[in-house]
């Protein structure tokens, strides 16, 4: 039973981390008679836009995001990004409170360390070659031992932050400071991968609800600087590859266990398909679900964390998805263009709503759709490039 949002009888969603994906879980929820409660580090973030109530907090500091828990009392609490203070949704958890998908899953996909260990050495999960270290001198004997190229990261970042390839001994001192100003926490650790060579990268949203576990499509995508800036569905499998693809995701996912969507990140190689990376939660490449499925990542999320069945996954529609991305930084600006993008055919757009703008940041995303997956990227990199950011100083 399910009582109206503000009364006494409402079910509470607080979600921690409110930007374009939160947005689209508070609406998805909100659909569905939910009370949502938005938190965030910066203020006006896309979701607390959209939610009933928003609180803005150092989500790191456990002791606030207790404060604000213990205020709200939410039937659920939704991580929706990394940076969590997540040794108090462990507590919380513990204590009773309903974490998303499960207090574990948001703590050991908060580094990369704590998720590439149980996948590669736990559940012995094909990977790429791998090493950790917290000094220079310990990323050179990595590199050392991994060779070159290699692939440089935090262990916690977003959006590619702090990522690179390295290609040679002389740029190990620069990567090792970029991955140092792009880490999300006080954490020197590092994660070096060695160069796979892969045909394509994939996400395969994996979902865990009542009706069991169950897939999207494979969403293609590229990425720059280790954030995406386009995605498709379906991408182009062959039958052995989806086996071990899904195959990878059931058992990662099991492992983390819970309810609700997991995007799983996959290399496909000419020996196989490698595991890449987890996120116990929507993924930004799943944005061109909302043109393509009958129940986009957002819906398919809500659904299960609510308990409610999900009987099927329907594909729709070929579809692909290109993001506006900022060039500097501002809080003085707008988005234009938006006309010329939705003269194009069969495309949507999505504006954020961010307060600001920062090189690299993602303010709007193009949908299309079209007959084939070559169609529909040529549409929404149309529709993307219609669109522009006029800053103040222009």
């Amino acid at each position: 039973m399910y009582g109206s949002p503000l009364t006494s009888k409402a079910r509470k969603l607080l979600l921690l981390g409110s930007g374009e994906l939160g947005k689209e879980v508070v609406l998805e929820a909100q659909r569905l008679g939910v009370e949502t409660i938005a938190v965030d580090r910066y203020d006006n973030a896309p979701a607390m836009q959209v939610a009933h109530r928003n609180y803005t907090t150092d989500m790191l500091n456990g002791a606030e995001l207790r404060r604000i828990i213990e205020i709200e009392k939410p039937d659920y609490i939704v991580p929706e990004i990394e940076a969590i203070a997540t040794e108090t949704l462990l507590e919380l958890e513990k204590e009773g409170h309903r974490v998303i998908p499960t207090a574990r899953a948001a703590w050991l996909t908060m580094d990369r360390e704590g998720i590439r260990r149980l996948a590669a050495e736990t559940l012995e999960l094909p990977t790429a070659p791998y090493r950790f270290a917290d000094t220079l001198d310990e990323l050179r004997e990595a590199a050392a031992a991994l060779g070159f190229p290699c692939v440089i990261k935090p262990i916690m970042s977003s959006s590619g932050k702090g990522q690179s390839v390295c290609r040679s001994e002389a740029e190990l001192e620069a990567c090792w400071s970029y991955a140092m100003e792009g880490g999300r926490a006080k954490k020197q650790r590092i994660i070096v991968e060695g160069f796979i060579t892969f045909e394509s990268e994939i996400t395969l949203l994996t979902v865990r609800s009542v009706s069991g576990t169950s897939y999207c499509p494979p969403i293609g995508h590229v990425q720059k600087d280790g954030d995406y800036i386009e995605s498709w569905q379906p991408h182009e499998m062959t039958p052995q590859q989806v086996a071990q693809a899904e195959e990878i995701a059931l058992r990662i996912t099991d492992e983390l266990g819970g309810y609700g969507i997991y995007g799983v990140e996959l290399f496909l190689t000419k020996e196989g398909v490698l595991f890449s990376e987890v996120s116990p939660r929507p993924h930004d490449t799943g944005m061109v679900t909302m043109a393509t499925q009958d129940l986009s990542e957002f819906a398919l999320h809500v659904r299960a964390i609510l308990g409610f069945p999900i009987p099927t996954i329907r594909l729709l529609t070929p579809g692909a998805s290109h993001t506006l991305k900022a060039d500097r930084e501002s809080t003085n600006f707008s988005i234009g263009g938006v006309e010329d993008a939705l003269a194009v055919p069969n495309t949507q757009v999505r504006l954020f709503g961010k307060p600001e703008t920062k090189v690299g940041r993602r303010m709007a995303v193009a949908l299309s759709s079209a007959s084939n997956v070559e169609e529909a990227r040529s549409l929404a990199r149309t529709a993307a490039e219609s669109l522009y950011i006029k800053y103040d100083s222009e």
